[in-house]
């Protein structure tokens, strides 16, 4: 694994935007960066990468399948009681998951690290599966890099071919993001796209305008009844919304269905450790409730059980003060865990988002950054494979 500087395409922006990235700069600072690329060989992305995130995603429903009826894990992960059994029903009753996200450290040397997995509404999708494949396609056109290299990257052709597992052909799917964000609305629009190649009727509403109706039932804003909803917005804050106790009892179909709102919590990590201790890809992890601090000579993060875009992560380094990252999560419990070093590129440090696509791993895209912490604005920079 290395990172190489390449010419940009001269005119990548007009078409990022032709295209509907129009979030390709953030706040005048670059978001997709297309002057460097990362590197790797086929066998660090078949046994380093993929064969990995296969793995943690097979232990990932080995947790669920083992946590799901137990109360005490549940309460540890702050899952209001009123949505056990809806939450236990859906993964008894094999309600399929479209898509989730992995952060991974790895440097090409080492095993991979598992940092936390994104199981419910990770975003740069549209970035890995569509523009990522459109640089390198294009770039090879051009000779800018080698005819013979690859990209891992089979994120579209799987959505596709998953949500028409998921849905029969014609089946009414609504489609669901928050107002105010851009990015949000590209993935929606994005997997809208996809929606509609696997041959159903996609239907586009924000969050806020979902309405309900006495008998629980969700409806658009022409008054729709909304069968299937993917929703962009998290279960977290979904189950605590005045409308969260009508979902139980809705007869709505919900992507991702609701088994997920035991991944999309960073409880899990400590969880994975006790159930797989010293597994190569998972780091030491506790729940900070446990009352069972790290030794006063060792590294550790802190993490709230519910955050998005590195919000209040905390690193923690004997004798230095610690890096924090502001936000307002946190009040529902935190996680402690071990610190392993962020690889680095010159200034540069460098998280790997492995993504899974049904049960399968479909594809990568990194994200840069000068700080340890990911966050949102973090630059998105592509790959490809040279043997």
């Amino acid at each position: 694994m290395k990172r190489i500087l390449l010419e940009e395409r001269p005119d990548w922006k007009k078409q990022a935007e032709d295209l509907g990235f129009i979030f390709h700069t953030m706040y005048g600072e670059p978001y997709w960066d297309e002057s460097r690329a990362y590197v790797f060989t086929l066998k660090q992305i078949e046994e380093d990468l993929e064969d990995v995130s296969a793995e943690l995603y097979g232990c990932c429903l080995e947790l669920v399948d083992r946590v799901i009826d137990s109360e005490e894990v549940l309460k540890k992960l702050a899952i209001p009681e009123i949505y056990w059994d809806w939450i236990r029903n859906s993964w008894k009753e094999s309600e399929p998951s479209l898509y989730g996200r992995f952060d991974l450290l790895y440097d090409g040397q080492g095993p991979a690290k598992l940092l936390e997995f994104n199981a419910d509404t990770p975003t740069a999708l549209y970035e890995t599966g569509f523009f990522q494949w459109n640089w390198f396609e294009e770039q090879k056109a051009r000779g800018i890099i080698s005819e013979g290299s690859d990209q891992f990257n089979s994120v579209q052709d799987k959505l596709i071919a998953r949500l028409g597992k998921m849905f029969a052909p014609g089946c009414h799917v609504h489609f669901a993001s928050c107002k105010g964000s851009d990015e949000d609305r590209a993935t929606v629009k994005y997997l809208q796209d996809c929606a509609t190649q696997a041959g159903l009727i996609s239907h586009f509403l924000f969050v806020e305008d979902i309405g309900a109706d006495a008998e629980g039932r969700f409806a658009d804003n022409d008054e729709f009844i909304i069968d299937n909803l993917f929703k962009l917005y998290p279960y977290e804050d979904m189950l605590r919304e005045e409308y969260g106790p009508l979902l139980p009892r809705s007869p709505i179909k919900l992507i991702e269905p609701p088994w997920k709102a035991i991944l999309s919590n960073k409880g899990i990590l400590p969880l994975l450790w006790e159930m797989f201790p010293d597994h190569p890809n998972l780091l030491p992890s506790t729940f900070e409730s446990d009352n069972q601090p790290p030794p006063p000579d060792m590294s550790y993060v802190k993490k709230p059980l519910f955050s998005r875009e590195g919000a209040n992560v905390e690193i923690y380094h004997p004798d230095q003060p610690p890096e924090v990252s502001p936000g307002h999560y946190g009040e529902e419990g935190t996680i402690l865990q071990a610190f392993h070093p962020v690889p680095k590129f010159e200034n540069d440090y460098t998280v790997i988002g492995s993504w899974i696509v049904g049960d399968e791993p479909a594809g990568i895209g990194i994200r840069e950054d000068s700080s340890q912490i990911t966050r949102d604005l973090s630059r998105f920079v592509p790959h490809l494979i040279v043997d």
